[in-house]
């Protein structure tokens, strides 16, 4: 969780505490939050980086779930903080595991070799799973990294964004002949994700190419070797921050 006592003194500071969330949001720059908790001495107290940093529900400081708050960056440096729900729920899933026999025909040693969300996601690419989970066959690695949002305006709730220049970096992204994946990946046991790890990405190569865009939520089994969980999800209104739905799910054990 982010520091309450952190983000206590900082909604102090900024106003926060007597601010009409119901009207608009509030602007904050790490500038504001480097002033407001100068005299902490913990890392986790000070850095706005890693207060800024609420993945899940559970990370948000208190003050932001007692008054329903998220936090969204509108630049590099500068937040806003916005009433609503910010995060999408990843349900379990409970049909039965499918087998899926990898294409290759020979084994990857190093695939074993550590634990990284990647490597995971780069063995289930090299199984060409990714590509029978999205029926196609014309799939290949072309994005992988941080990049810079364009200029782009979206919508959550009754409330304009407009955002520019935000760093973003997704775990995988693949090309094809007529659509683009985009792959966020964690290491097992998500139960919530905040809807902008995939809305920002999404929204970036929805405004910068003309092939559709799908983003997957991965994640590897912790407890069960070379078992994958895929979902998909779509904004159905590509300007609407909150029209992301879950498509399909499935689980996958690779068999090699």
């Amino acid at each position: 969780m982010a520091n309450s006592k952190s983000w206590d003194k900082i909604f102090t500071d900024v106003g926060g505490h007597e601010h009409n969330f119901d009207e608009k949001p509030l602007k904050l720059s790490a500038k504001q939050i480097k002033m407001s908790c100068q005299n902490f001495t913990e890392t986790n107290e000070k850095e706005a980086r890693i207060l800024c940093k609420q993945d899940t529900r559970e990370d948000r400081p208190v003050i932001f779930i007692q008054k329903n708050l998220f936090l969204l960056p509108e630049k590099n440096g500068l937040y806003l903080i916005i009433k609503g729900e910010g995060y999408i729920d990843i349900p379990e899933i409970t049909t039965e595991t499918t087998i899926y026999q990898s294409k290759l025909d020979f084994e990857l040693e190093t695939s074993k070799i550590g634990n990284s969300e990647m490597q995971h996601l780069d063995f289930a690419y090299a199984s060409s799973l990714i590509r029978s989970f999205m029926d196609d066959p014309t799939l290949v690695l072309t994005i992988r990294g941080r990049k810079y949002t364009p200029n782009f305006k979206f919508r959550v709730g009754n409330h304009v964004i407009e955002s520019e220049s935000v760093q973003t970096e997704v775990d995988a992204g693949y090309e094809g002949r007529d659509k683009v994946v985009l792959i966020e990946a964690k290491n097992g046991g998500t139960k919530n994700i905040i809807i902008r790890q995939l809305y920002y990405p999404f929204k970036q190569w929805d405004t910068q190419t003309t092939k559709k865009v799908y983003t997957l939520f991965f994640e590897k089994s912790r407890s069960e070797k070379n078992v994958y969980s895929i979902w998909m999800y779509e904004f159905t209104d590509s300007n609407d921050y909150n029209s992301v739905q879950l498509v399909k799910a499935k689980k996958y054990k690779i068999k090699t």
